[in-house]
């Protein structure tokens, strides 16, 4: 296992227990402190926690190569489906077009 694999495991119980000993502090600020301090130190110290939350994951997304590709692959499926739709269309104006040719003078 790589480093890398063992930090990306290491990380959701690293939250887990910064969840938990926040929580104790947070009782404790309430309990030792006036509730205007305790409140402050509870929602900065939240703010802080959701922040690494949020953050969990950050290095765990794709290149842009991958997404470019992925693009190019959602688009030529796209273009594959409509395919039929073209030749039916591009079937159509060549008709009109030798319509017209037909209808026009000679000249």
């Amino acid at each position: 296992m790589t480093d890398e694999q063992q930090a990306g495991r290491d990380r959701p119980t690293l939250l887990w227990t910064a969840t938990l000993v926040w929580a104790a502090a947070g009782v404790a600020a309430f309990t030792w402190l006036d509730w205007v301090l305790a409140s402050f130190v509870v929602i900065v110290g939240t703010t802080g926690l959701a922040m690494a939350f949020a953050a969990r994951n950050w290095d765990q997304h794709a290149t842009y190569e991958e997404r470019e590709a992925a693009r190019a692959r959602r688009r030529k499926e796209k273009w594959e489906r409509g395919a039929a739709a073209r030749a039916r269309d591009r079937a159509r104006w060549e008709a009109h077009q030798a319509r017209q040719a037909q209808r026009a003078p000679d000249g």
